[in-house]
């Protein structure tokens, strides 16, 4: 019998592992660069629509703006995942294309201004998030099914370096787009999504194994609500509540990380009960499986919080201070970051690579304690470098994700049943986007934390050094430094916006109204108290990317799954849960 072809590759061509591969690789890039390429951007989109995200009731607008895309890819990547598991990785993957080029369509027609149009970019970054989830949750499993476990790492490593170098590649990106034009910062993905919707749909088979069953509605449900619930109360807790500068003591901040934990608790359990989950909590019996996953988390956060901090740290004060007026920062900042994308990008195809000779341990490990190496080296340099040690740490600090990304991922993806790559994609989708998010509440709340202790002595003295009264220098000292702490990260000079109201710059020299209001006064007023805070933010990061190389040399040597081995090990928990039961 003839075969049949429905594309332009049938599914037993030789080729047609690196046919999948390229997809793939072009999806991974699509949803991750889009979810930093805005990180960059937010000054250009924020004076595009016309809204101040500087004050106090649109500081929302802009967490949601940061947080929407990640959050919901995080909250639904696993469900994507098993459904792939169930109904076929490559049709939940061409969906997120469709869905994904749709909501890019959408983010370049924002007919508002204000309020109602960063409603209308976050609503549609919600839908983008979906997209993504769906081209997240799947496109590693279709690798995995299309490549022979002596090739995975290289493929694997390929894929997981569009995955992570997207997040850095967007920063440059958005950096150049909102030069142009703040729409072209969502247009960009037009071309790409229609281009991957195409090439998709006429080439991808399913090739792997189904997994049919029920959805599991209420495991969906408590995971979706408890996740939400807990990012949420992270993101609003680093925002000012009542006499504090932070928002911990919020109640409702309180009761949604409390009611979020809980919520993912008894998701667990529901996962050990319900006959068709929505992941099978005992893969994590599994010791590469797990100790992957848990590296990857620790390494996801780490590296968002190094990609804030350092965005801060050049467009608030560096190049502000090198001459570089505030509407080139965000240019210039992903420009002077790429040894960071370049690291990445030279180190994670060759460890991926050379993981499938060697195994995944060694390159894992070694490449989270480099990590944890430039995080030290981050602190012993000034706040206003020379350029050449900035280059040469985040280069390192580049390779090292490099060496770690791509064998870690392997190591997960080869440790499960083919008939869970699915799900196995899934929950490292959520490491690592749950990872990315929660770095923006504990990396912010860090370093708010840091900047409290200095910043408002020093904020107060410098505006009462040139000729503002000392009650009003007294008052704009005493405002919560997350106002000073955004403005940094979004380039924008606070001093001018916190004088206007007072009425005081008017009263001022022109000497002295002239030096608040210029490029190096709050740069260099910021300089002291931001390294006080970069302290607590790497010693934290250094100690998460330690303990994650700590469970990478933990989860053992190369190790491929077996599956007459993994349904010896399924028919004897299940002969455990039996017999606890009857005890």
């Amino acid at each position: 019998m003839a075969r049949t072809r429905s594309g332009m590759f049938d599914k037993d061509h030789p080729h047609y592992k690196w046919v999948a591969l390229s997809n793939t690789t072009l999806g991974m890039l699509m949803a991750t660069i889009n979810s930093s390429i805005v990180i960059i951007s937010l000054p250009a989109i924020f004076t595009g629509i016309k809204l101040n995200p500087l004050e106090p009731g649109n500081v929302s607008y802009l967490l949601w703006m940061l947080m929407g895309y990640m959050l919901v890819t995080a909250v639904l990547v696993v469900m994507f995942g098993r459904m792939g598991d169930q109904y076929g990785r490559v049709k939940i993957y061409n969906l997120g294309f469709v869905v994904f080029t749709i909501a890019a369509i959408a983010l370049c027609l924002d007919p508002f201004t204000g309020g109602p149009a960063a409603m209308w970019l976050i609503a549609w970054r919600f839908v983008q998030g979906i997209g993504g989830a769906m081209l997240f949750a799947n496109s590693t499993a279709i690798l995995t099914d299309a490549f022979p476990a002596n090739k995975r790492g290289f493929a694997l490593g390929l894929n997981q370096v569009a995955a992570i170098a997207g997040s850095f590649i967007g920063l440059i990106i958005g950096g150049v787009l909102a030069e142009i034009d703040w729409r072209a910062v969502f247009f960009v993905s037009v071309p790409f999504g229609i281009i991957g919707t195409i090439w998709s749909y006429k080439s991808l088979h399913e090739v792997g194994q189904k997994n049919p069953g029920r959805i599991d509605w209420l495991g969906n449900a408590t995971f979706a609500v408890g996740l939400i619930a807990l990012l949420t109360g992270i993101t609003y807790g680093i925002q000012p509540y009542g006499g504090s500068s932070q928002g911990w003591g919020n109640p409702w901040v309180l009761g949604a990380i409390i009611g979020g934990i809980l919520l993912l608790v008894a998701f667990v359990f529901i996962e050990l009960r319900v006959k068709s989950p929505m992941f099978d909590m005992h893969l994590f019996r599994i010791r590469s499986f797990s100790s992957g996953i848990f590296a990857g988390f620790l390494a996801a956060i780490g590296r968002g919080g190094l990609q804030f901090m350092l965005i801060i740290w050049l467009q608030g004060i560096w190049l502000p201070l090198h001459g570089y007026s505030y509407e080139q920062t965000p240019l210039w900042a992903g420009i002077y970051m790429l040894p960071i994308t370049i690291g990445f990008l030279i180190a994670g195809p060759i460890s991926g690579a050379l993981s499938d000779r060697f195994g995944s341990r060694g390159f894992a490990t070694t490449g989270l304690l480099l990590v944890a190496a430039t995080f030290i080296g981050l602190l012993f340099i000034p706040v206003n470098f020379e350029y050449w040690q900035f280059a040469l740490l985040t280069g390192l600090n580049g390779i090292g994700s490099g060496l770690f990304s791509s064998p870690n991922r392997t190591s997960i993806m080869n440790s499960v049943p083919a008939n869970e790559r699915g799900s196995a994609s899934g929950m490292a989708g959520v490491a690592l986007n749950a990872g990315s998010s929660l770095s923006i509440g504990i990396f912010f709340s860090l370093m708010i934390a840091g900047l409290s202790v200095a910043l408002p002595s020093a904020l107060t003295n410098g505006l009462s050094a040139h000729g503002v009264p000392a009650s009003v220098a007294a008052g704009i000292g005493n405002t919560p430094p997350v106002g000073s702490l955004f403005a940094a990260f979004l380039g924008y000079n606070p001093i001018q916006s916190l004088l206007e109201p007072t009425g005081v710059l008017a009263n001022l020299s022109h000497v002295n109204a002239a030096t608040l209001t210029g490029k190096e006064f709050f740069p260099q007023l910021i300089s002291g108290p931001f390294h006080d805070g970069l302290v607590v933010v790497f010693t934290a990061a250094a100690i998460m990317s330690i303990i994650g190389a700590i469970a990478s040399f933990a989860g053992g040597g190369k190790y491929v799954h077996e599956e007459k081995v993994a349904e010896q090990a399924i028919a004897e928990s299940e002969g455990e849960e039996v017999g606890a039961a009857r005890a």
